[in-house]
Parts: structure tokens; C-alpha cells; sequence
């Protein structure tokens, strides 16, 4: 982390529908306790936007454009960590991502994309460990909950029986609300860079693809539905499995494989019991949630009253050979894609430069950045709620 900066938190893409939330948030939660800025490619939108929010009038505006990579070095020059809502990245994020690892600027941002997120830790981790920079992938809905899911499942397990869990299962028990435009734009960026790149399917495939080089066991088959014996009740594939397994394998490797080398882990969603159960998964395995005509566009999104409405509950369940069971949830009182979403990147903005101070130079996932630090500010401020239920 930079220690002198212009700024404390600069929130890029503050003129979009995501990082409006999360401006709007940092101004009702901090307000200039916290000294951050709004950053866009307009002056204009930016202080409309400031306005609109109702921020203080000196809220700080900086003009960047992801397509100016000077503007964008300008920019990481003045803030001690960048807030990035411009997805998707693997389109926007590149000179970001390169500026902060040269500077030592920290670096948040809400990327669902494995592929790009390989070819960053592989192209700047090095890089960043030797300026300081701290660069966390995956500060939203995907991959929080369940990255610290696991790592809170995982901390209370080694305190109640001295060892983790070798198999933990993901379980969504609800999920009400929206997936954000800009998450159905990075699928949409994904599978145009697999048409110019189809070795980009390797690291697609791989759970381990994030785990800087370790291979550890056959994970389970998670691409179909079945009756889960452990739980009684109907599973059905997780559309964003694919990268929440990644991040969360990651984060063991860089935990020093504190979940063990032989961790299994997968991701479904719970359809029911019996028959009923069963053609809920069915349908649900047949329908693809970011297709169709009324996916928001990037720079959408809900209303207000929506996004209020929505919630989401993640059920963890860790067992081992010798019989112990240990079950934990992580819920969200607003919509996963954005209200939720916008509170917890703020969050984890603010905790990156406020409580890790101790944390050195890499690219990072949240759990091995922050963990129960970041838990605390979750529970605390964002309305998440970390419980043991057995």
C-alpha cells in the first residue's frame, strides 16, 4: 500500500449503476472519514452522479478513461487503493491492474473472470510483491460469500475438532434477486476470448488453474443434478461454481494449504426433496440465468425497492472420514448482484487499507487477505451474517 496518497479509496466507474451503489454507499456509511473520490470518464456525469447520491459537494472527482492508459497511471497515482466497478475487466482492467502493481497501489475489483484473473496473478504478481501492492480479485457477490464461507466453516473447525475439513460442500439455499449486467457482459467477454484463444478452456476447466501450479484431488462432478444423500434434498449446477471453486482453492494455496493438499470442494443449488426436488433441478439445470432478453445491460440494474427485497442464503457443510459435521451459513439482507455486492466491495476497500497494514505485496483472494477482518466489517456495516448451525 502506498502510505501517501492523494486520496484513501478512488471508486472507478462511480458514473455506472454498480459503482454509483458503492459511492453511494461509502457517502451514507463514511462519509469523509473515509477520503474517497469518484472517478469516471466525464467530469460532468461524475458531479451529476455526486449530486443525485447526495454526496457533500467536495466530494473529489477524477477523470479517467480505460482507454487513455495515462489517465488511468494518473489516477492510480493518487489513491492508496482503486475501487473498480469497469468490467468487464478483461476489456478494462489491464492497465489498472498494471498501474497499481507498478505504484504499489492497492486494488480492489468485482471480476468473475478466471481467465483474466490468471493472466493477471501470472503477469503482475511478482511485480506487485516487490512495490507492495495488494491486489484482490472477486470482492462481490462472487466470490465473498463463499471464499469466506469456507474460510470461516474451515477456522471453526480447526478450533473444534484441531484439524479442517477435507470435503466442504456449497450449498444455495436461496438466492433472490438479480445478476448483474456487467457479470452476464464478462461471460459474454469469456466466451468471445475462448473463440480467439481455446487454450484458455485448460484454465476454465481447472479448479486448481488459480493455485499458482498446485494440482490437488478430483474435485466432485458438479456439472449435473442429483439427490445429495449428506442433506436430503435435490441439487442442481451453480452458474458461478466455476469461479468460486477457483478463488476458493486459491485461497487454501495461499493460506499455505490450510484446508490440507487433499481439500475437495463444489458449489450447487438446493431445488427440494422428492419429486418435486427433483423437476425443480431438472429445470433449473436447463435454463441459463444470464440468457434471455431481460439480462440488464451493463450500466442497469434494479430499483431501489428491488434490490431492498432481495437476499440470499449460502449453506456450508464440512465432514470428514471420522464422522464429524460442522455446518455454517453466510447470508445477505439486499439483492446478491447489487445491493449486496456494492457494500461489500466498499467494505473491502476500506478494510484493505485500514486493517491489513501487516499484509505484504501479491494478488490476492479475499480470504487470505482479509478474512475475519473483513468478516467483522461485513457483519458490522454491509448486513452479512456469518453463523454456526451445528
Amino acid at each position: 500500500m502506498r502510505e501517501q496518497a492523494e486520496f484513501d479509496v478512488i471508486i472507478y466507474g462511480a458514473t455506472g449503476f454498480t459503482g454509483r451503489l458503492v459511492a453511494e454507499y461509502m457517502e451514507n456509511q463514511y462519509g469523509r472519514a473515509v477520503n474517497w473520490a469518484m472517478a469516471g470518464r466525464s467530469a460532468e456525469k461524475l458531479a451529476a452522479v455526486r449530486d443525485e447520491i447526495g454526496a457533500s459537494a467536495d466530494t473529489p472527482l477524477v477523470v479517467a478513461d480505460a482507454n487513455d492508459p495515462q489517465s488511468v497511471r494518473d489516477m492510480v497515482s493518487r489513491g492508496k487503493v482503486i475501487c473498480t466497478t469497469v468490467g468487464p475487466y478483461q476489456l478494462y482492467g489491464n492497465d489498472i491492474v498494471a498501474a497499481c502493481a507498478e505504484l504499489g497501489t492497492d486494488y480492489v475489483d468485482l471480476s468473475g473472470e478466471p481467465g483474466w484473473m490468471h493472466d493477471m496473478i501470472g503477469a503482475y504478481n511478482e511485480q506487485a510483491a516487490k512495490s507492495g501492492a495488494r491486489i484482490v480479485h472477486s470482492c462481490g457477490f462472487d466470490s465473498i460469500p463463499f471464499d469466506l464461507g469456507v474460510y470461516y466453516l474451515q477456522t471453526a473447525a480447526q478450533e473444534k475438532f484441531g484439524k479442517p475439513f477435507a470435503r466442504v460442500r456449497g450449498r444455495v439455499r436461496a438466492m433472490n434477486g438479480e445478476f448483474s449486467g456487467g457479470t452476464a457482459a464478462s461471460l459474454g467477454a469469456t466466451m468471445a476470448a475462448l473463440e480467439k484463444n481455446p487454450a484458455l478452456f485448460e484454465v476454465l476447466a481447472n479448479p486448481f488453474s488459480l493455485s499458482n501450479g498446485f494440482t490437488g484431488p478430483d474435485q466432485p462432478a458438479d456439472n449435473a443434478i442429483y439427490e445429495d444423500d449428506v442433506i436430503g434434498q435435490w441439487v442442481a449446477p451453480f452458474i458461478m461454481a466455476a469461479i468460486n471453486t477457483k478463488n476458493i482453492h486459491r485461497s487454501n494455496a495461499l493460506l499455505g494449504h490450510a484446508y490440507g493438499t487433499d481439500f475437495q470442494y463444489d458449489e450447487m443449488m438446493i431445488t427440494g426433496a422428492g419429486e418435486e426436488g427433483k423437476k425443480m433441478a431438472e429445470f433449473v439445470a436447463s435454463t441459463n440465468p444470464l440468457a434471455g432478453d431481460d439480462v440488464p445491460q451493463p450500466g442497469e440494474g434494479p430499483s431501489r425497492e428491488s434490490r431492498e427485497a432481495g437476499n440470499y442464503d449460502i449453506w456450508f457443510i464440512g465432514t470428514d472420514a471420522d464422522g464429524n459435521r460442522l455446518e455454517a451459513s453466510v447470508g445477505g439482507d439486499l439483492d446478491p448482484g447489487y445491493g449486496s455486492t456494492s457494500r461489500m466491495i466498499g467494505e473491502s476497500a476500506v478494510c484493505l487499507i485500514t486493517d491489513c497494514a501487516e499484509l505484504g505485496g501479491g494478488v490476492y483472494t479475499t480470504a487470505p487477505a482479509m478474512g475475519a477482518k473483513l468478516i467483522k466489517r461485513l457483519v458490522d456495516n454491509a448486513g452479512l451474517t456469518f453463523k454456526l448451525e451445528s
